[in-house]
């Protein structure tokens, strides 16, 4: 069978490697010059199943749960050493009222958090941990991505090409993102805003979660043990590229009341791009005629491509239908 699979994000990405795993020819479409170079860029990379569970809807989390063991083992880019979700002391009825809508976690006082996260003994005066979760760095997990299938003989990788109609595709995956919207108008942009810090007086091991009525925020660990992700906005905006002042004021001022060591971090990047998403929030797989769109996956990436990809095989190789997924 050959396929084509539009858009080298992280839905692309994943698509297009279950689909040659499995014996079809692919040929892979992307505009930019390389893979992972739009929303996929600015992700937090938190594969974070049980936390998701607090704010979506449960098919997120069953879903999610199935990226763990492809991040761990299918292609072994995730580190396993759980997420930690904390808040301010007034603020405490907020991660009461998580705990009450997820599970697979540890209820942890002062003392326990300092000693899952030394740098945060007497920040806070109770966390919950969330031990099975992982996290990645999205860019090495794009390019390990893109790596693997340049080395497969049934792929042919065509990066700063747009894709056009041929008829001698079998198949098409429209993994376009927001970009897609001209053929899905029921896509909306949600706008994430991000920034890195740097900075050799912090160590943290695993992604924070800081719960705030208005402003709630998370801090990842990069590769480099020196930076971090803080992120990230969820603005009603369909205007990809800049970051807002107020959006920076904010996310520099979480960082600091969860570690105020923070304060004399190095801002080494800032960033936002658009992801796209439906009214619900839940990810869709669209067929019409001869062409699979797989979009709407919100802030959910890197948590919801593998599962979403491995059900586009099935509906493009075997004639699946997933009713949770498909109108």
């Amino acid at each position: 069978m050959q396929v084509q699979v539009i858009g080298a994000g992280i839905v692309g990405l994943t698509a297009a490697f279950e689909l040659a795993r499995r014996g079809a020819d692919v040929s892979l479409y992307e505009r930019r010059p390389g893979p992972g170079l739009g929303c996929s860029y600015y992700a937090g990379g938190m594969i974070s199943p049980w936390c998701e569970r607090q704010a979506a809807e449960p098919i997120v989390t069953e879903l999610g749960i199935e990226a763990l063991d492809f991040w761990t083992k299918t292609l072994p880019v995730a580190t396993i050493k759980g997420s930690l979700v904390v808040a301010p002391p007034r603020d405490r009825a907020d991660v009461v009222s998580f705990s009450k809508r997820t599970s697979e976690f540890e209820e942890c006082d002062s003392r326990r958090i300092g000693e899952i996260e030394p740098d945060l003994a007497d920040r806070f005066p109770y966390g919950l941990y969330f031990p099975r979760e992982a996290h990645l760095e999205p860019r090495d997990a794009t390019a390990a991505l893109g790596k693997a299938l340049a080395q497969l003989p049934n792929v042919t990788l065509r990066y700063s090409t747009e894709a056009t109609a041929s008829e001698k595709f079998d198949f098409t995956l429209d993994c376009r993102g927001f970009a897609a919207k001209p053929v899905l108008p029921d896509l909306r942009g949600v706008k994430g805003e991000m920034l890195v810090l740097r900075t050799k007086d912090v160590s943290l091991a695993r992604p924070i979660r800081m719960l705030h009525p208005r402003r709630p925020v998370y801090i990842v660990p990069r590769t480099d043990p020196h930076e971090f992700m803080v992120g990230a906005s969820m603005v009603e905006n369909e205007e990809p590229g800049r970051i807002t002042a107020r959006s920076m004021m904010e996310l520099l001022g979480s960082a600091y009341t969860i570690c105020p060591a923070f304060a004399e971090a190095e801002i080494v990047e800032v960033g936002g791009d658009v992801r796209p998403t439906y009214p619900d929030n839940l990810p869709r797989l669209t067929l019409r005629d001869r062409t699979l769109a797989i979009n709407g996956l919100y802030r959910h990436g890197f948590l919801l491509a593998p599962a979403l990809a491995a059900r586009a095989a099935d509906v493009v190789m075997k004639g699946a239908h997933f009713p949770e997924l498909m109108q």
